[in-house]
């Protein structure tokens, strides 16, 4: 267990890598209510935007930010398939994960390319800080944004469109933007893990909206959702604590790599099933409590 506690960096690394992901991630599931799974092909497109800019000599920090633009026009697509083509939103967000994969294999040119060798936004860079520098930032940015106008009417298409509209609100454009933003997001995410890494593989996005959501639902149930600073902040701590969540279980020998999407799916299952058991405990508490009041007081009535 020590030699764990004093390898936390690597978790922790991990957590603020993906953390990107996840706040993508919290956009849509959380304030647009929007069941996006563009995610788990738009990461992939961010990570194959900047392998290939990099390997062709361009410079990583304008790769990384091109691969921002790559994942926002993804998300583009998906919300005018779901707004103007009255596509349901899974079966765009399906769609549009079904064409990122041949559009990645487009851009890649090949399954898997390496960065070995290539100057990336880490090469002078120590990940580590680097990472936290730019998740502190991406979550302060968001946070200013959604107290701005245009915040304040995406955050309001996803709890009441009908309301939102009647204010002449264009609860469409809204959508586009939050989706755009969001796999904007996963996209950037996808570039730096792919920078991290040094390389770009195809099959890098399977899985990441279960991540994702993983990270909302595990920071949600620990820091709470008081307001938008605290909400974003609960991912950023989620995406962490999942990863070192998930190292805690590599700990246990009879579990290997391969096991990871089993151990995803049960950090999920209990993220969901504990906070729901707790306020089903604690109503009871509360009723039974009432009950021993008015008992009580019947009680001192009959005397």
């Amino acid at each position: 267990m020590f030699d764990f506690i004093s390898n936390l960096d690597g978790p922790i690394e991990l957590g603020l890598l993906y953390a990107l992901m996840a706040l993508g991630v919290y956009i849509t599931f959380r304030i647009l209510d929007f069941p996006d799974l563009t995610v788990d092909g738009s990461f992939t497109t961010g990570a194959a935007i900047a392998a290939v800019m990099i390997t062709h000599g361009v410079n990583p920090w304008i790769s990384t930010l091109a691969a921002f633009g790559g994942g926002m026009l993804a998300g583009v697509c998906t919300g005018l398939l779901h707004t103007k083509g009255k596509i349901n939103g899974l079966l765009s967000g399906i769609i549009m994960m079904i064409a990122l994969y041949s559009i990645n294999m487009r851009i890649l040119g090949k399954p898997l390319i390496s960065l070995s060798g290539s100057d990336d936004i880490f090469s002078t860079w120590d990940p580590l800080w680097l990472m936290l520098i730019i998740v502190v930032a991406g979550k302060l940015l968001l946070d200013v944004f959604f107290r701005t106008d245009l915040g304040l009417a995406l955050r309001a298409t996803g709890d009441n469109a009908r309301m939102i509209r009647s204010f002449g609100v264009n609860t469409d454009m809204t959508k586009i933007l939050g989706l755009s933003l969001s796999n904007g997001l996963v996209a950037l995410s996808g570039a730096v893990v792919a920078q991290q890494s040094s390389f770009a593989d195809i099959s890098s996005g399977i899985g990441m909206i279960v991540i994702g959501l993983a990270s909302v639902i595990i920071g949600e149930a620990i820091l709470g959702t008081g307001s938008i600073f605290r909400t974003t902040l609960a991912v950023v701590v989620g995406s962490v604590i999942y990863r070192i969540v998930v190292a805690l279980a590599y700990e246990i020998d009879w579990l290997e790599s391969s096991d990871l999407k089993l151990i995803t799916a049960l950090i999920v299952i209990i993220a969901l099933v504990v906070p729901t058991v707790r306020r089903s405990m604690r109503q009871r508490s509360m009723a039974r409590r009432r009950s021993e009041e008015i008992l009580s007081g019947s009680g001192n009535g009959g005397a």
